[in-house]
């Protein structure tokens, strides 16, 4: 009883927590146009001959007029909606015509084969829709019908994956490919050969999964405790207080079963000194008016030292890297009595040399 309390706490507190990302940073709310986009195919989208533009994930992904919209195979990605396919288009053996009155993006042509030809997957007709990358969908080839005595039988089935390519002629071949979250292990590429069978087995999809994430240091890692994870499953890391978050608060299981880029929180850095002058965030000031004498990581600090006959100053410039800030080999502190009672002689604020 106790310990399934226990459970319901911490699924309320992660509830909790996304609520809050949501709110504070706006994660994982989506504004995506289309959030029915199937998964991204990346490489059954290479085998088609599709260029995929940037992914995205929502409309402020994208630059400029470009919207965050779904282009097939290619899943979510950053499309300029004015973008155009080529028209007319001409195939032989084939009568093409537009569905509608436009060839932008998401508008469809329909290609249909003259009588006695058909198309190498089968079938006389077929609609091609306009990609993110100014291409058709498919522009078939309409070719003179075939004896099936001439062709393999079908490719062997592949679970949890496809194929590509749809001749089955011998001389041509197709290519596999598995479904999101599973890995290809045997030959990619099958053959129909002279003796009408095709070339190799069929090969297998292996589940992929990502090992649980770890924890970062000075952080807090949100995300439902599990043994393995699937791909494309995302999780969150936040920093605790006055800790800077270096790299992607959003994280996601990849294909190859790797977690994508882990963050890290990184501290503030403490300004070495207690008298000085220096430059910050663009202005000079005084130490004193630095909040809390302290810098967030990787900001920069300049400092000025003496030049060789000192009468002259030039700057010295440090970063802040996870918690130290190194003070510039050419920079010396002044004495209480310097600071306080000579201060417009102070290396600050003499000339520059």
């Amino acid at each position: 009883m106790q310990r399934a309390m226990g459970t319901k706490i911490q699924q309320l507190f992660l509830a909790l927590v996304s609520f809050f990302l949501v709110i504070i940073t706006g994660i994982p709310k989506e504004d995506a146009e289309d959030t029915t986009c199937p998964q991204v195919r990346e490489g059954l989208a290479e085998a088609m001959g599709q260029t995929c533009q940037k992914p995205c994930l929502r409309h402020r992904d994208c630059s400029g007029k470009r919207r965050c919209l779904c282009d097939g195979h290619c899943g979510l990605s950053c499309i300029t909606l004015s973008r155009t396919c080529p028209w007319p288009v001409q195939l032989q053996h084939a009568d093409v015509r537009l569905k509608g009155e436009s060839h932008h993006f998401r508008d469809e042509m329909v290609v249909s084969c003259h009588p006695g030809f058909t198309m190498s997957e089968g079938g006389n007709t077929v609609t091609s829709h306009c990609q993110g990358d100014r291409k058709w969908s498919s522009t078939p080839a309409c070719q003179a019908e075939l004896d099936a005595e001439n062709t393999c039988g079908p490719p062997p089935a592949l679970k949890n994956g496809f194929h590509v390519g749809f001749s089955w002629k011998p001389g041509n071949s197709v290519q596999y490919f598995c479904e999101q979250s599973y890995e290809l292990d045997g030959e990619s590429v099958n053959s129909c050969q002279e003796n009408l069978l095709w070339s190799n087995p069929a090969p297998t999809c292996r589940v992929v999964f990502c090992p649980p994430p770890w924890e970062i240091e000075n952080g807090h890692l949100v995300a439902v405790e599990k043994p393995q994870y699937w791909v494309s499953e995302v999780i969150y890391y936040l920093c605790k207080r006055n800790f800077y978050l270096e790299g992607p608060n959003r994280v996601t299981c990849q294909r190859n079963g790797s977690w994508s880029e882990i963050p890290a929180c990184r501290a503030r850095c403490q300004i070495p000194v207690q008298r000085s002058r220096i430059v910050y965030q663009g202005k000079k000031v005084w130490i004193g008016e630095v909040p809390g004498g302290e810098v967030q990581h990787l900001e920069e600090v300049t400092f000025f030292c003496h030049g060789q006959n000192r009468s002259c100053s030039y700057q010295a410039i440090s970063r802040c890297f996870d918690g130290h800030l190194p003070l510039p080999d050419c920079y010396r502190e002044p004495t209480w009595l310097q600071y306080t009672i000579f201060p417009k002689k102070l290396v600050s604020e003499i000339p520059s040399c």
